[in-house]
């Protein structure tokens, strides 16, 4: 599968390194142009090429999203139209401004702008050295780490629940994205929670 990151931070690149290794196309972005991102792309390896953000949105299958949240507007609406796109970005309340959230989770806002796009969040309640070193593809999914996702759009869900298996966890399907909001996010119980998918489900119904 063809994956874009956009965002080359902790999470981006260790999304990037991880879908490389399971075999899929990576193609990485910044704001800053293909070029800043030579030595992440070397270290990385396994055939994970740089890309402006317009080919890494317009040359994907599934685009991860891995940029400052309060940047979101940024992003090329026309460009993810079609795409599944994961949402794996967070409100951090001591960085981002209220984005007139307006008691909606935050992915709603970004739906707003990429309209068009198949949007799933998902990939957002790990750290990135959790996510780096915790998945196990050889283990029977009740003992794997469970990640949760929501989205519109079953079949989109469908396609991210495959890649978080592929990387070693077991998708926590909370259906629609509005499902959770913030208790998926920076700050909630179930942020960096390491629970088996069933702990993972009895505490998210726990939180109602």
């Amino acid at each position: 599968m063809r994956i874009g990151i956009i965002g080359a931070g902790l999470i981006g690149t260790t999304a990037a390194e991880l879908f490389a290794r399971a075999g899929h196309q990576v193609s990485i972005s910044n704001s800053r142009g293909p070029e800043s991102l030579a030595d992440e792309v070397s270290r990385i390896g396994h055939g994970v090429r740089a890309a402006s953000v317009a080919q890494a949105a317009a040359d994907a299958e599934v685009v991860l999203l891995a940029i400052p949240l309060g940047a979101y507007k940024s992003l090329p609406a026309e460009a993810l139209s079609g795409r599944i796109v994961i949402d794996a970005m967070n409100r951090d309340p001591r960085q981002d401004p209220d984005l007139g959230l307006a008691g909606r989770g935050s992915s709603e806002l970004v739906a707003d702008h990429l309209s068009g796009a198949r949007l799933v969040k998902a990939f957002n309640t790990l750290q990135y050295q959790v996510l780096a070193t915790a998945g196990r593809p050889g283990s029977e999914p009740a003992e794997r780490l469970g990640l949760p996702l929501a989205g519109d759009d079953p079949e989109a869900r469908s396609v991210v629940a495959g890649l978080i298996e592929e990387l070693g966890f077991t998708p926590v399907d909370l259906g629609r994205l509005t499902a959770g909001n913030g208790r998926r996010q920076f700050g909630a119980l179930s942020h960096n929670s390491l629970h088996t998918p069933a702990e993972e489900r009895l505490m998210l119904a726990e939180q109602g």
